[in-house]
């Protein structure tokens, strides 16, 4: 099975990320700029290196269980767009953004669970389907979709990519919205809040980005 890192090593990691963040040399979009201001004023829950509560209810537990997966698939379609050409720079900086907030929470979330004795996957699986299926579950892709986004290039690719992770994203936001209302571990509820709040300005920035096609 795959090694996870700890809460204090994703904390070291996400610092060197934002460290990373600021070194660029191309001023930043007015959207890019408002979703990094969004992303640094609140801090991500993992940041703390505090050991992780062992207290949650089946909420918490479907939360992390169920945004994996759908957090994977947005680093994978992020992936896709960073190996292709043509795709401008605003749109590459959008799916590095994505791709490195997300990638982190995987982790965690995937910690959260081997602490709380749950398995990564549901018991039966997400509701009997595997990840090739799960299209419109919460805004996910299906397999077609995905294909189509990987063979796509330049305004298609960027138009594809836009709209679906728009989707993807309100999917996001009303899984972690269940989290908030329902969940009880304080670390779970944080991260919700923080998807919540990040991924609307991401719409927002997606939207401008849409509108200039």
């Amino acid at each position: 099975m795959k090694r996870y890192l700890s809460l204090s090593a994703l904390s070291v990691a996400a610092v060197i990320t934002l460290a990373g963040c600021g070194s660029g040399n191309e001023p930043a979009t007015s959207a890019s700029e408002a979703t990094a201001s969004t992303q640094e004023s609140s801090p991500s829950p993992t940041e703390s290196g505090a050991e992780v509560s062992t207290e949650h209810n089946d909420a918490d537990a479907m939360f992390a269980q169920m945004m994996i997966p759908h957090h994977q698939q947005a680093v994978e379609m992020s992936d896709m767009m960073l190996a292709k050409d043509s795709i401008s720079p605003e749109i590459t900086d959008l799916a590095t953004r994505i791709k490195d907030a997300q990638g982190p929470e995987i982790e965690t979330m995937t910690s959260w669970l081997e602490a709380w004795d749950r398995p990564i996957m549901p018991e039966g699986g997400m509701d009997g389907h595997d990840m090739g299926s799960m299209g419109g579950m919460d805004g996910m892709m299906d397999e077609d979709q995905m294909a189509d986004l990987e063979s796509a290039e330049g305004d298609d690719a960027a138009r594809m990519f836009l709209e679906s992770m728009t989707e993807h994203h309100n999917g996001a936001v009303d899984m972690a919205q269940e989290e908030i209302d329902n969940g009880e571990n304080p670390e779970a509820i944080a991260l919700a809040e923080t998807i919540v709040e990040t991924q609307q300005a991401e719409i927002q920035e997606m939207e401008a980005l849409l509108a200039e096609l």
